[in-house]
């Protein structure tokens, strides 16, 4: 009895770190196992956040979301430099900032500063806690980029060009076809800030892996490149994912004020997925890291 315990614990750690633990030491990518179940743990976490926000009396709103941009990327450059050759960032913390952990230690922080912006309000040292929160997001992105100036020189600088241009020129066009058809989904400005997100994220995708070297690490876009031959197409795929989602969430959740709020935490994490991958790689490669 004791052998078969035995046995089967090795196997269950054997699992464990194939599928989890090693692609984290490694910073190795993503497998089909852990991608189904970082995915149910985002599911999980956006009802919990959800839960949080509502305790916090905060209403999810277009200038919420704007305020908490600069969190994404701060937690996007953070990361940035813990992929730097300069080795400023060691094991075990630096297992702290490799995805998914990343995102539990940047959400934590955000949540903090959230809850400080919220205090000052209520205390009256301040009218409006947004432009504070958002405040606080952007003093660590830019000490995140000062620290990573420091140690790495910039030796492409067209990437960021070439990224928010094409990103930027995209969702344009998109815009002026939908305005053509008088659709007021798709030319909603925080659906097209969603699309202008992804489209930078397939375009940092398309210069990395085409010009400079770089693979990609999801399942199914890695799939999808190796099937065509080619990294273009992140657009469609981009596109096609965005316009069923967003027209579902405009389309499918009732009117009350419970099902709107949960509707734009949906659309918030949406565009989060897009930003900091967009902005993480941008950076990286801008960097040469």
């Amino acid at each position: 009895m004791s052998d078969k315990m035995n046995i089967l614990t090795d196997k269950i750690s054997q699992f464990i770190n194939t599928y989890y633990l090693d692609p984290i030491k490694g910073d190795e990518g993503y497998n089909l196992v852990n991608t189904f179940t970082w995915a149910i743990v985002l599911g999980i976490c956006i009802f919990g956040i959800f839960k949080l926000l509502k305790k916090l009396e905060v209403k999810i709103t277009p200038e919420f979301i704007l305020s908490i941009l600069p969190f994404v990327l701060a937690g996007s450059s953070l990361r940035v430099l813990e992929d730097s050759p300069a080795g400023i960032f060691h094991p075990p913390f630096s297992y702290l900032l490799i995805t998914p952990n990343i995102y539990f230690l940047v959400f934590g922080v955000t949540v903090i500063c959230l809850w400080l912006s919220i205090r000052l309000q209520k205390a009256g040292f301040v009218e409006d806690y947004h432009p504070v929160f958002a405040g606080f997001g952007l003093v660590w992105f830019f000490l995140n980029l000062g620290v990573l100036l420091h140690y790495e020189n910039v030796v492409a600088a067209y990437v960021p060009v070439f990224v928010i241009g094409v990103g930027t020129g995209l969702t344009l066009v998109f815009y002026l076809v939908a305005r053509h058809f008088k659709s007021a989904i798709f030319t909603n400005p925080l659906n097209l800030s969603i699309l202008l997100a992804h489209m930078m994220d397939a375009s940092s995708t398309y210069i990395g892996i085409e010009k400079l070297g770089y693979f990609e690490k999801h399942v199914l876009p890695s799939y999808l490149i190796e099937l065509t031959g080619t990294a273009l197409v992140m657009y469609p795929l981009k596109l096609i994912i965005f316009v069923g989602v967003i027209y579902a969430l405009d389309t499918q959740f009732e009117k009350d004020e419970e099902s709107e709020n949960l509707k734009m935490l949906i659309k918030m994490v949406i565009l989060i997925l897009g930003l900091s991958p967009a902005t993480r790689n941008t950076i990286r490669m801008m960097l040469g890291i």
